[in-house]
Parts: C-alpha cells; structure tokens; sequence
C-alpha cells in the first residue's frame, strides 16, 4: 500500500503564515502538519509516498529532507496550483493510483494515529473516513445507510439543516483498492476533469460515482478519535487546543466557546444542567428569525421584563450582558476600602486597585465562614464596601438566609455598603432571595448582583441583573450602559420566563438531588477529600501522590473532560468539578475512577 498526500494549495486564508511556506508546514503544538503526517505514515510501513507539491514547492522539499523519514517519497509537481484545484492535484498523480492500493489524504488535516491504523487495518478495500456532523464543520457531508454504505456526497450548495441528524462529514481521508482505482476512480476522474475542468474537488468525482448501483465505497465511522481540518487562523487555534501537549491551558483559557469541541465534556464552567425546558427553547426557536433581525428594546424596556420577573419595583432593577457587564459597572463606583473573601470568584478583585482590597481568609480546612466572623474580622477595618457571594465560589460555602440579613443590618449601622452576590443562591437547599422590594428598601446600602446564565442555563445570552434601592448608585451604573446593552434573544427569554417558573423550580429540584448524588460517589474516591457545597459545584482537595494538575491534564488527554485547577486560587490542591445531569456525572466519577 501507498499513501498520496496532496499538499499544492496556497492556504490565503491563513494570512501572514503562509506567506512564506505552505500550509502544512505550519506548527501545531511541536510539529508540522506534514511533519507529524509523514511520521504517521512512515510507522504504517507504506511502500512508498507520493506527495503533489504546487505552491512554495522548493521550499517544502527542503524542509522534509531535514525530517527523518524512511519510507521513499516521490513528488508531484502541480504547476498551476493558482488556477487549479485538488481534483488537478489528484489528476496529475493517477497514473501513482492505479498502480497500488491507496491511502488518500490531504495535507492540512490534522489527526490521532489510530485513524490511520484503523483504516489501513480494515479489512473492506474502499472506504472514507467520516464523522457525525457538527455545527463547526465544513465542506462536503454524506449519509450513510445501516451497513455503512454511503448514499449520497451532498456539497456545501445542496446542504439543507433539517437534514443536519443525517448527515456525516468527510475527514478527507480515503483508502482506494487498485480495483476502485483502475475501473472506477480513474476513468471518472478524466472524464469528470475533460467534462468539467480542474478547477473542482476530488470529491465531485466520489459523489458521481456513488449515484451509481455498483459503487463498492463504504463509510468508516469514526469513534470519538480526534481530528481537525485547518483552513484559517481560528481552525489552528482549536487544532492547537486539541492535539498540543498542553492542551489543558489552551481550553481552560478560552473561557467558553466548547460547543467547537463536540467530544468535550465542561465540567469546568458553571451553568443549570435541567434548565431550560425543550419547550423554552422550543419557543425560542420559533421565533428565531424574527429575533434574529429586529433591534432589542432598549434598556428601560428590559428592566421592565426583568422586574416582572423577578417580582420587585422597575426602579430597582437594571440588567446587563451578564453580571460581568453589570460588575465591570459596578466596580468603578466603589472608592474607599473593599472587604473581598478569598478564595472567591475573581472578576470582583480584579476590577480594584490592589491598594482598596482588605481580604478575609477562612483558616478553616474547608474555607467555610459564618456572617460573625465577617462581621469580627471587619469591625475595625473602616470598609466602604463589603462583597459576599453566596453560595461562595468556589468553595460553595453558604450564609443562610436569617444570617445574611444580620449582615445587611450590621452593614447598614456602619455604613458599608454590601454586595451580595446571589448567582448561584437558586442552586441552594434554602434558595431564598434578598431581590425584594421590603428588604431592598429598608436596607439601602444592598446591592443584589444575580448572573441569569448561570442559574437559568442561558449562558450564551449572556444575561444578568443588579439590584437596589439606592438610587444614586443605580444612576450611575445605568449610566455605563449602552441602550442596547443586551440582545433580542435575551429580551425575548426575560419576556416568556414567567410562563415556566413550575419548570424551573422542577428543575432546581432535580438538580439538588443529583448534586446530592454526586457528593456521595465522590466521597467514595480515595484521593479526594470533598468539601460541602450549596452550589452547582463541589469542590474537593486533592490528597497526595496526586496533584490537581496532573488529574486535570489526565481528564483533558484520556477523557476529553474539562475541569477547573483551583491550586492557585485555593493555595493547596484543589479541583473544582461543575455538576451537570447524571450520565455526565457517571462518566465524570468513572473517569476519576480510572485514575
């Protein structure tokens, strides 16, 4: 067997870096793509390699001379790579095609060895390589039948998304027998070329091929090993992320964004695992379009949803793209001296001046504290402002309800002003508000910050809301935002919320019981020590010879899992694990188990 690389294309989209050499000697993590594509292949123990250079092709010779290769390589020259596409690159090596059986590949896909070996190894002679469909993937989708036989190639201008749950993406890798090549590849590819010019894809030949009732190509499906094509700088980003040696760091700081990463568990950020319904979202996408292209209200409207909703007075209330907006806003009030609880969640330091923060750490093992010891250790501490968030994160430590009141009114007699986080309050056993018209008004010095995406499961609406009474203070967060500072689809949200409080509090039920679940199994595993939690999070020290870095880079390499390393923030070995619904839960725990 041989392998043909096609590796003529100029790759424009990927800007300055291939200005001066081809797209796949461009880095991912250690290597080049045809650096690590030529490895693969040369541990198959091929006959030989035939590679169709075209653009910088010099260069790219010169560069895989340095490279310690044993398998033969031929080069195929594509003159006109400027005026031509694959289907000339492919063209210019049949006469390679017909002589052996074949591995097709091109040269800017990035790969796990096993997909390699696992097609070579099949024992069918023709076969493509495909995956299910994502919403990241582009370029040409084929369906398949029970026995893997492929129906259809569909190109990008005959996709239809109702048709999304059928279809399956090419990798653009192909294993052609000598047969499929001689009788059937071959032929077609000339007269598809004499019929229609260079200037197509390989692939259009495949999908005349299968219209045919003898076409022998079947499909081979991939099982979870990974894969990426990159055709710009964003793709090399997320090639990065998944095959570099550290990868953890890559995705722990993307902050988001793993619907890109359709194999990745997030166990890392923090959102409501039963919420929303399928009959919200149902709603929602009914209206799509609409919403799609109509302005939002502005923001007066919105804090008129928002009020309803939450059930207190409109002029308490102001709401902003997620409680970032509102505490970025919030943040820039604040002079004097701030009482900031660590370890804690991070954006409501970094937003002060390190002169202003006077921080309270519990000495506790499990870094619990009581609304006393706030108040003991403030009391000679002349605080302007003092910020709880409650459940704390991430130690989800909890003020209960009658004790955070006592808070509020020792706040008020020594004129600090409180902020009280309540992001995750839903989550907790007693889920009790201070977003109330009595206890905001009686207690001015209150400001209520409560993140909507967390606890409702909309993080990518990126909702929030902040309440007081203080007027004063209102008016200037209001003022730091733009009249549109949120979009129609949370505004849409924000308007038929009401209409599912039964199944939110359903949900919230549910979730309290499978966190409770979860606490228990985790008790179970011996390097762990889990600390309480009212939150949607458990967070647990990790006990020697373990370290919180080595099971978060263990999680992310073996099993796609995503957690959060809390070593710097907690000062020990800490990891914190998000609570999602219960299969997830059980590969989590089975993942640790296997550790």
């Amino acid at each position: 067997m041989q392998a043909i690389i096609l590796a003529a294309g100029m790759g424009k989209r990927l800007g300055n870096l291939t200005k001066n050499n081809t797209k796949c000697m461009i880095r991912v993590g250690e290597q080049t793509l045809i650096e690590r594509a030529l490895h693969q292949l040369d541990s198959l123990r091929l006959s030989r390699i035939i590679l169709v250079v075209g653009y910088k092709a010099a260069e790219l010779r010169e560069y895989i001379s340095t490279l310690k290769v044993n398998t033969p390589i031929i080069y195929v020259e594509n003159s006109i790579y400027d005026k031509t596409n694959n289907i000339y690159s492919l063209y210019l090596a049949k006469d390679y095609l017909c002589e052996q059986d074949t591995l097709l590949l091109e040269s800017d896909i990035i790969i796990e060895d096993a997909v390699l070996k696992r097609i070579v190894e099949h024992p069918y002679p023709d076969l493509a390589v495909i995956d299910k469909y994502e919403s990241w993937m582009d370029g040409t989708v084929v369906t398949i039948d029970n026995e893997n036989r492929i129906q259809r190639f569909i190109p990008s201008s005959r996709f239809r998304y109702e048709d999304i749950p059928d279809y399956y993406k090419t990798v653009n890798i192909y294993k052609f027998s000598k047969t499929f090549a001689v009788n059937m590849y071959v032929p077609f590819l000339e007269a598809y070329s004499i019929a229609l010019g260079n200037n197509e894809y390989y692939e259009q030949v495949l999908r005349v091929i299968t219209m045919l009732d003898h076409s022998t190509l079947r499909a081979l499906p991939l099982e979870g090993e990974k894969w990426y094509e990159i055709d710009d700088i964003q793709d090399l980003d997320i090639a990065e992320s998944i095959f570099n040696d550290d990868s953890y760091d890559l995705l722990a700081s993307r902050y988001g964004g793993y619907w890109r990463y359709p194999y990745l568990l997030d166990f890392c950020y923090l959102v409501n695992p039963h919420f929303p319904c399928k009959r919200l979202t149902d709603e929602i996408d009914a209206v799509f379009g609409k919403l799609l292209t109509e302005y939002p209200s502005g923001r007066r409207i919105n804090e008129l949803l928002a009020a309803k909703d939450f059930n207190i007075s409109k002029q308490y209330i102001t709401v902003g793209n997620g409680a970032a907006e509102l505490i970025n806003a919030l943040s820039k009030q604040m002079q004097g001296k701030v009482g900031i609880i660590r370890p804690t969640f991070e954006e409501y330091p970094n937003r002060l001046n390190k002169e202003q923060i006077i921080v309270y750490r519990s000495d506790r093992a499990d870094f619990s504290y009581t609304a006393d010891d706030l108040m003991t250790f403030y009391a000679d501490k002349q605080l302007q402002w003092l910020v709880v968030i409650n459940p704390d994160n991430p130690s989800g430590n909890y003020i209960p309800y009658i004790d955070c009141l006592r808070l509020a009114k020792w706040c008020k007699n020594n004129k600090i002003n409180l902020i009280l986080d309540e992001s995750f309050i839903d989550f907790s056993a007693e889920h009790t508000t201070f977003i109330c018209d009595d206890i905001l008004s009686e207690y001015k010095n209150l400001v209520v910050v409560k993140s909507i995406s967390k606890s409702y499961g909309v993080p990518g609406l990126r909702l929030g809301l902040l309440a007081t009474a203080n007027d004063t203070l209102l008016n200037c967060i209001r003022g730091e935002e733009s009249i549109w500072n949120i979009n129609s689809f949370a505004e849409f949200f924000l308007q038929i919320l009401g209409k599912y409080e039964k199944d939110y509090l359903v949900a919230m039920e549910q979730f309290r019981q499978e966190r409770d679940k979860m606490i228990q199994e985790l008790k179970q595993i011996s390097f762990l020590e889990v600390i309480s939690t009212q939150a949607n999070y458990v967070l647990c020290r990790v006990l020697p010879p373990y370290t919180a870095r080595n099971i978060a880079i263990s999680l992310i390499k073996k099993h796609s899992i995503l957690i959060k390393d809390c070593s710097n923030k907690c000062g020990g070995e800490y990891i914190r694990l998000a609570v999602r619904d219960s299969k997830d839960n059980e590969t989590l725990l089975n993942s640790l188990r296997a550790l």
